[in-house]
């Protein structure tokens, strides 16, 4: 029995350095996950000191996804031609300066420039990691765990983002948020190269600057159009038909290249739309919505940045706690009832919290206090913890498993560009989603923008049912 245990110590401390490359990319990519959700929660005293709104607010947030995913395809090329590990590393430097830019903003376009060199750099990041990590771990177990680590690192950055956002901005202010970001990207500096080799593949695909141009300005397009909207619909109009123009460009263009970015036959199957429709119905649903619930929370309950953050968990933990079960779950039933049923609780949850905000909205009076029962009216407070807690479990059934389905469905040959565009569709549907909740809240309130993020979970539900495969494709175990 000593001896086993001899011989398992020395066994456990190789897996746990042969994971150590894995875990500094998870920490760099912790980074830009955790600025997506961090900074929800202090968006309302970032607008008070810079001198913005709604409008304001949704820059904030697409200026970051905009950049990202206007990037993503673009840098995977790149690193793949020049260096991996070079690529992921300048990226790593562009989002600290990103960072250092957010932190010393004086103004909402200072602000939003810079988020926006967060993003571009993220999309390096992100792109650069996924490519090391798949190249280092060969063995396919090996593979798994540094995927999963990476994945469990992502996962707890965007749940526990508003909370310690929250807590960061009451102690210090919201600016160390972003300017916390710059002693953790020297650290990822310089161990990532003491740790990892570089990698390249010089006949991956070519860059396209055309195409990154058609895609960007597509949906840049789509989201001015969408917060102008409001106010004038000749202008919402006009937008969404020169964005889908220029999405029809771009789509034209990579069908009439030999080695395209990103394969728009790809897809064209049944199977692979419903997934896609699937992404961008959780985007809007669920990621737009944890946007704008901070806003909602502070003007509705009087609540503050401390208290939104942990208020915020009832939609966040199960992110961390159900994808496990998710897994078990998805062998049991299949893609389209789990599916389903995840965004079926997500479309509860969101009328649940339009419902509360029928009430709430009226109430801006609520008085500070999370539990002082004496000065704040519990039963619309839990109601609206309810519709977090429904969103937030709905979510963690489905995420976890997107990225599976799409690597299972795609032909082999095509695996790694189907794995970038649902990268894609998520940073574009969130992108989208943030803007189109935005023109709705600015037009009639919180009511109608959660209104609308349950009719586009709607969609998921039914995209669920009718477009993925049947019980008789579920995974195998």
């Amino acid at each position: 029995m000593f001896r086993s245990h001899a011989l398992r110590a020395p066994a456990a401390a190789a897996g746990a350095r042969r994971l150590a490359p894995a875990l500094a990319l998870s920490l760099a990519v912790f980074l830009t996950q955790l600025d997506v959700t961090a900074v929800v929660v202090v968006m309302p005293s970032i607008g008070a000191e810079l001198g913005f709104g709604s409008a304001g607010f949704a820059w904030v947030m697409d200026a970051y996804s905009l950049a990202f995913t206007a990037l993503l395809l673009a840098a995977g090329a790149l690193a793949d031609r020049h260096g991996r590990r070079l690529a992921m590393l300048h990226g790593n430097a562009l989002f600290a300066l990103g960072s250092l830019g957010c932190g010393l903003a004086w103004n909402g376009p200072s602000l939003w420039i810079a988020r926006g060199v967060q993003g571009a750099g993220a999309a390096f990041v992100v792109t650069g990691a996924i490519a090391l990590i798949a190249g280092l771990y060969a063995e396919p177990t090996e593979r798994a765990r540094a995927f999963g680590l990476m994945g469990v690192v992502s996962g707890m950055a965007m749940a526990l983002g508003p909370t310690l956002g929250g807590l960061v901005g009451a102690w210090f202010g919201w600016r160390w948020i972003f300017l916390a970001n710059l002693p953790i990207g020297l650290m990822i500096a310089v161990a990532v190269p003491r740790l990892i080799r570089e990698t390249r593949d010089a006949g991956g695909p070519p860059l396209d600057p055309v195409g990154i141009l058609q895609l960007t300005a597509a949906l840049g397009v789509a989201i001015v159009a969408l917060l102008q909207g409001a106010r004038a619909p000749a202008v919402l109009f006009a937008g969404l038909l020169a964005s889908a123009t220029l999405g029809a460009l771009f789509i034209t263009r990579q069908r009439r290249l030999p080695r395209p970015l990103l394969d728009p036959d790809l897809f064209a199957r049944p199977a692979m739309a419903g997934v896609a429709i699937l992404l961008l119905s959780l985007s809007v649903g669920y990621w737009a919505v944890l946007v704008y619930l901070p806003l909602f929370l502070r003007t509705g309950f009087g609540l503050t940045p401390e208290q939104v953050g942990f208020a915020l968990l009832a939609a966040t933990l199960p992110m961390l706690v159900l994808p496990p079960m998710a897994g078990r779950l998805v062998i049991r039933w299949g893609w389209p009832r789990l599916f389903a049923t995840g965004l079926a609780a997500v479309v509860a949850g969101d009328l649940v919290l339009a419902w509360t905000s029928l009430g709430a909205g009226a109430g801006a009076g609520f008085a500070p206090g999370l539990l002082d029962v004496t000065r704040f009216d519990l039963v619309p407070f839990g109601l609206a913890l309810v519709g977090m807690v429904l969103i937030g479990l709905g979510t963690a059934m489905v995420h976890s498993q997107l990225s599976a389905v799409v690597v299972t469905l795609a032909p082999p040959s095509q695996a790694g560009m189907a794995s970038a565009v649902t990268v894609v569709l998520r940073q574009a549907g969130f992108a989208l989603g943030i803007a189109a909740l935005g023109a709705a809240e600015t037009a009639k309130g919180f009511p109608a923008a959660f209104l609308l993020a349950a009719a586009a979970s709607l969609g998921g539900v039914a995209a669920a049912l009718f477009l993925l495969p049947g019980p008789a494709s579920r995974p195998a175990e």
